[in-house]
């Protein structure tokens, strides 16, 4: 995407950013976690039954600013025969098979190009086999996994048109892929802590407290103890800095609301209050704060 399409995107202010933004902190942690060569070699072993033990095999191809919206690919790899793009995702995104297709395409581009392939030539340009994971922890999914396919957003289908991108998500919530989760401590480590923070919400606490005090318990528990010990405040400071993006939202709603996400919303809450539901519970399944919901509601009611 060139720069000046990039700007466009992120010209709608604060709101549209946040549906990107918003989630992001979990996101952000999972890369660190997992930016540990010996670690990452870990989860791929787990996950494809290998034992692989040379850490220093394995290339890292991250990209930075590939996918739209300046969003970050999580992490990449290649090892062996195949190129692996591992993602994480705290919130629903049916879309990810094409991002994986957009991405693949970038990445084997820029491969040809680095090794002077002929794409012209009469020989077959061999390329690494792709695979792509999306490690999922938000809400909605209550199966182990499940195969998103690329061709379900074409007109005709799945299993139409000439090109194919499938898209494996993983469910890493607490008590969901047991299996995996005992091959590769890291992982069941960061689905614990994710839970942990949750839960403490759920229970009424503050994000901050609920951070601390997760913090505190998994410290104690030996769970990502070497991590959460060693950068302790910068973790800290890297999961309230989606809080503090909130608190400032919802100081500057008025002013930063963008007109058609805005719209969107007001139709989903109207809908769901022609429904009786009550405004904790839109809340709840739209993913917003109930500051935000009661706005909306007000606006709604005072017509």
């Amino acid at each position: 995407m060139e720069k000046r399409n990039t700007e466009e995107w992120f010209r709608y202010g604060s709101w549209w950013r946040r549906l990107f933004l918003n989630r992001r902190y979990k996101d952000v942690l999972f890369r660190r976690i997992f930016q540990d060569k010996k670690d990452l070699l870990e989860l791929y072993n787990a996950l494809n039954g290998s034992t692989y033990t040379d850490f220093e095999a394995l290339e890292v191809v991250t990209l930075e600013d590939v996918i739209f919206m300046k969003m970050k690919n999580d992490l990449s790899f290649i090892i062996g025969s195949s190129i692996n793009l591992y993602e994480h995702q705290s919130s629903w995104n049916p879309n990810m098979p094409l991002r994986g297709l957009i991405y693949f395409a970038r990445q084997f581009e820029g491969l040809i190009s680095s090794r002077g392939d002929d794409l012209y030539g009469k020989k077959a340009i061999e390329i690494p086999t792709p695979v792509y994971i999306v490690f999922y922890n938000g809400r909605g999914m209550d199966t182990d996994n499940v195969m998103l396919y690329l061709s379900d957003s074409f007109s005709a289908g799945r299993g139409s048109g000439c090109l194919e991108c499938t898209c494996e998500v993983l469910n890493i919530n607490r008590g969901y892929n047991r299996t995996l989760m005992e091959r590769c401590r890291r992982l069941w480590e960061y689905s614990e802590f994710s839970s942990e923070i949750e839960e403490n919400i759920k229970s009424g606490m503050n994000r901050k407290d609920a951070v601390e005090t997760a913090m505190d318990i998994c410290i104690e528990r030996e769970i990502l103890k070497d991590i959460l010990v060693r950068e302790k405040a910068e973790v800290l400071h890297m999961l309230l800095t989606e809080y503090d993006e909130k608190k400032h939202l919802r100081n500057t709603y008025r002013e930063g609301v963008e007109a058609g996400y805005e719209k969107r919303l007001r139709e989903q809450v109207q809908k769901k209050l022609s429904k009786g539901k009550t405004i904790p519970v839109i809340a709840e399944e739209l993913e917003e704060d109930t500051h935000i919901i009661e706005q909306i509601v007000a606006s709604i009611t005072a017509r």
